[in-house]
């Protein structure tokens, strides 16, 4: 008979509950940043939120804490690698034990396969690639104290559609919103970085995904791009574009411990979008 090391037992304990966890995002005073930010805290995860911009960071905390949830922030650069090395190193002094790693962040311009120069490429993967392994390197010692005490600890990397698949050219036309290769090409590189991490790590129980979003412009983009809007909703089978709380279920499923034997998965998060 097979010997599993899992206790069964615990199996009806598991919940979506994220109460008495500790997560952290980063990116996390962005568009989909903030809902992802929201959701965790709203499960009952004590959140810590990282990005460049204090003062928006601030002010998405202030927001939880005016809900009554857990959260506080740090500023860091995370294109500059000796200070996301220095940060990871601080939270393992400071804090111990890390249950959920988001790695959201991402920054890069909007661009043409023609205008993209090699710095653009160069900081896109800094970002996107880069800050997310090296911060999934750092604080590995900190999901191994996560697993001691709750059972597993969770990474999910924030890619995109487009780490999959092409951008339509024909629906961007001279939008102005043309989504550049060197999105595409760390996105798709957080993917496969997502799986390598996730065997690598899977025997200590540290899980780790990577969901990708569909079309989740801003919530004024409906108004102010009226004719691409229309295009990109006919590209999606569900007839809509994302809103940022379409990521809150997605994320707090992987982070849960209902997804306790779910590792190395690349979740769709798109309304259809790639099962064209």
């Amino acid at each position: 008979m097979h010997q599993n090391s899992f206790p069964y037992e615990t199996l009806a304990a598991r919940s979506f509950s994220l109460a008495g966890r500790t997560a952290l995002v980063t990116g996390a005073a962005g568009h989909l940043g903030r809902a992802i930010s929201k959701g965790l805290a709203q499960a009952g995860a004590s959140v810590t939120l990282v990005g460049r911009n204090a003062a928006k960071l601030e002010s998405v905390v202030e927001d939880l804490r005016s809900q009554g949830y857990q959260a506080k922030y740090t500023a860091i650069d995370l294109s500059d690698t000796a200070a996301v090395t220095d940060f990871a190193d601080t939270y393992l002094g400071t804090e111990g034990s890390l249950d959920i790693l988001v790695n959201n962040a991402y920054s890069g311009p909007t661009n043409t396969l023609a205008a993209s120069t090699p710095e653009q490429y160069r900081d896109s993967y800094n970002i996107a690639v880069v800050a997310a392994a090296e911060l999934v390197r750092g604080l590995t010692p900190a999901f191994r104290q996560a697993v001691a005490d709750h059972g597993d600890a969770s990474v999910i990397n924030v890619a995109s559609m487009y780490g999959h698949i092409s951008p339509d050219p024909a629906i961007y036309g001279d939008s102005g919103q043309n989504s550049p290769p060197y999105y595409s090409a760390s996105k798709g590189a957080l993917i496969q970085y997502s799986r390598y991490a996730a065997v690598h790590l899977a025997k200590e129980r540290i899980r780790v995904n990577s969901i990708s979003p569909g079309p989740f412009p801003p919530l004024n983009f409906r108004e102010d791009k009226p004719e691409f809007y229309g295009e990109l909703v006919q590209k999606v089978p569900m007839n809509r574009i994302g809103v940022a709380d379409d990521m809150i279920g997605p994320v707090v499923f992987l982070a849960s411990s209902n997804a306790q034997y779910v590792t190395g998965i690349n979740l769709c998060v798109d309304g259809g979008w790639t099962s064209w």
